[in-house]
């Protein structure tokens, strides 16, 4: 299975709401789960004592399946008031407009509707996100210029 394949399966599963596939050839094995935070893939590569194939850029690969699981994130606050923003596209979250710039908005932040909170960069084009709600920023869940998923948390707001 190639890269552009793998892709195309994530738009599927996406699109579709199933609730996961799994597909195996030529001894690669590829889950794609569907969740409200976007899907998922989890590897497993070959037969254990054999080579695993190259992985493509960014999907993990043979030296990832060893390694730790990356930490748990911080726990969001879970007050009754608290709006979560979600990305309403797929892409890379930025935090400023530019490298240089202050960043939009940060925790304990009042923002007004209409405010931009950050940018999603989709395929060059630059999407300004903004508050749906009056309130504080409890929480930001993306790290600076992490990918994100359609649906992913962005930003968890207290309304009062």
């Amino acid at each position: 299975m190639n890269f552009k394949e793998i892709l195309e399966l994530i738009d599927k599963v996406a699109s579709s709401g199933i609730a996961a596939v799994e597909v195996e050839t030529a001894g690669t094995k590829v889950r794609v789960e569907g969740k409200s935070a976007g899907p998922q893939i989890i590897h497993s590569y070959g037969e254990p004592g054999r080579d695993a194939p190259p992985s493509a850029p960014g999907l993990g690969g043979p030296a990832a399946l060893g390694a730790a699981p990356p930490p748990a994130p911080p726990q969001a606050p879970t007050d009754e008031n608290l709006h979560v923003m979600t990305s309403p596209i797929v892409g890379t979250f930025y935090r400023s407009p530019n490298p240089e710039a202050p960043v939009f908005v940060n925790v304990g932040d009042r923002v007004s509707k209409g405010q931009v909170l950050c940018i999603i960069e989709a395929m060059k084009l630059m999407n300004e996100i903004e508050s749906d709600v009056d309130g504080r920023v409890a929480v930001i869940y993306p790290q600076n210029g992490q990918p994100v998923e359609y649906g992913e948390k962005l930003f968890g707001i207290e309304t009062s």
